[in-house]
């Protein structure tokens, strides 16, 4: 009994440390259809351990598949969202399906619309970063395309017009 308070003061102690340590680094991108498009919806992604979590819930899309890319620039204000450049590509690889060990860090899994035109997407991702290093998200774009990714045109999978962008953003 006579440890009693000081048992406390050091469960209160870590309690206290538990609720003041720093979150993963995440990020959002809320996308806006390019001109003549419907598409919309927000992209979170969260750091876990070593990976990033990509959640997409996007409306608003012919169903089907369809490319799914983060782009080097964060700028969506060309109509038809080119502003938002290239494909998003710190180490210099070739495009390629993200489940392969060599391919853009930009490359995503497609994003993959109901009947309704709406996809959900939840994917871990080992080559980007959220917040720091030479694959880090935050500042770039989010590009859906209109239509599949072959995951072998170069470079950009022939993926078609753009029909939504958002920038991404510390959350």
């Amino acid at each position: 009994m006579k440890n009693l308070p000081a048992c406390l003061t050091v469960a209160a102690l870590c309690a206290g440390c538990a609720t003041t340590m720093p979150a993963a680094p995440s990020a959002v991108a809320l996308l806006a259809p390019t001109a003549g498009n419907t598409a919309k919806g927000q992209v979170t992604f969260a750091r876990k351990g070593d990976k990033v979590v990509v959640t997409a819930r996007v409306s608003g899309l012919a169903p089907g598949p369809h490319g799914f890319h983060v782009h080097e620039k964060g700028a969506c204000s060309a109509a038809d969202g080119t502003s938002a450049g290239g494909h998003f590509n710190p180490f210099g690889k070739a495009h390629g399906d993200p489940s392969a060990p060599d391919h853009h860090g930009g490359d995503m899994p497609m994003l993959v619309a109901d009947a309704s035109g709406n996809a959900l997407l939840t994917a871990e991702l080992d080559v980007i970063t959220v917040g720091s290093g030479a694959a880090d998200i935050v500042g770039r774009s989010v590009i859906v395309h209109r239509d599949a990714d072959d995951f072998t045109t170069q470079p950009t999978g022939n993926s078609g017009a753009r029909v939504a962008c958002g920038v991404i953003r510390q959350a």
